[in-house]
């Protein structure tokens, strides 16, 4: 069987994408930019909240109780990660899922002509993926927690042990730890939006065997899945850069005399954000779709 390259896997996503353009720029982008919008406005006005400042607190302390070396990005950014995961959670679980059951629906049952699919089979697949979402949203909650744990019985067990005083020890162990978190984290983050595209197509809502047919899945193209994230955050980073360069700084320098102007053109980029999460599950779906056979995931290719 011919080998499906990530190459191949964004070509034929970017043809899927273009065959339908006016549907999911349209349908799916406009389902999704609830979602988008709050995304970038989260990004923009947690790092100052009260919110954020309160949790930032309570991490610093945890970390000095724990033993922790202070670590200011590691304090500054998870505190920020945490509060928009939370804020953004209602818009997860309404707008980003409807977008996500209108792409899948729509390549899954009638990739050509996605306006003839039936509506009342697109809310069954709306029910049955904010299951997986949530249990998705538990599994990185449990990811997070797993790696801080980790994080804190190293340095105790080197303090236990009293070797956490040798030179180099700390910044080795943190080191170790950070790679190994990340590692972990990326896999969880790639897993996870992949179950639940398996879950979709099968219409079904078992989610330890959406999960493991996406671990299956990734085993074995772990590089191309990782090249695939990478590509896809590469652009949503670029979209997030610009609306904080054009929206946040063009607010900061303009004030209430161009506000308009300014909410029109964070309108537009917010639109552009909701296009790239459409593209996101697109790839994932062809991802999918080229190794679905080996785990008997029916998909049309």
């Amino acid at each position: 069987m011919e080998e499906r390259t990530s190459n191949y896997i964004l070509r034929r996503s970017i043809f899927a994408f273009l065959q339908s353009y006016k549907y999911f720029t349209i349908t799916a982008a406009l389902l999704a930019f609830p979602y988008a919008a709050s995304l970038l406005l989260l990004q923009s006005l947690t790092p100052s909240s009260s919110f954020v400042l309160l949790l930032r607190a309570r991490i610093r302390a945890l970390f000095n109780a724990s033993g922790f070396p202070p670590n200011s990005i590691l304090e500054r950014k998870l505190p920020e990660t945490i509060a928009v995961a939370v804020l953004a959670l209602p818009s997860s679980l309404s707008s980003s899922i409807f977008s996500k059951a209108s792409v899948i629906h729509a390549l899954h049952t009638s990739q050509d002509h996605p306006k003839n699919a039936s509506s009342s089979r697109f809310f069954e697949l709306y029910a049955v993926l904010i299951h997986t979402q949530i249990c998705n949203s538990l599994f990185t909650l449990s990811t997070y927690a797993t790696c801080f744990s980790s994080v804190f019985l190293a340095f105790n067990l080197a303090d236990g042990f009293g070797v956490s005083g040798l030179p180099g020890l700390v910044p080795f162990l943190s080191a170790t730890v950070a790679v190994l978190s990340s590692f972990t984290v990326s896999i969880t983050f790639i897993i996870c939006p992949l179950a639940l595209i398996i879950t979709g197509v099968e219409k079904t809502g078992g989610f330890m065997a959406a999960l493991s047919k996406a671990c299956g899945l990734v085993k074995g193209r772990t590089e191309t899945a990782l090249w695939l994230s990478v590509w896809i955050n590469a652009v949503m980073a670029a979209v997030e850069a610009l609306f904080q360069y054009r929206v946040v700084r063009g607010y900061h320098d303009n004030g209430e005399t161009g506000i308009f102007s300014v909410a029109m053109e964070g309108m537009f980029i917010a639109y552009l954000y909701s296009v790239v999460l459409v593209l996101e599950t697109i790839v994932a779906y062809f991802f999918i779709s080229s190794g679905g056979s080996k785990w008997n995931i029916a998909i049309p290719y």
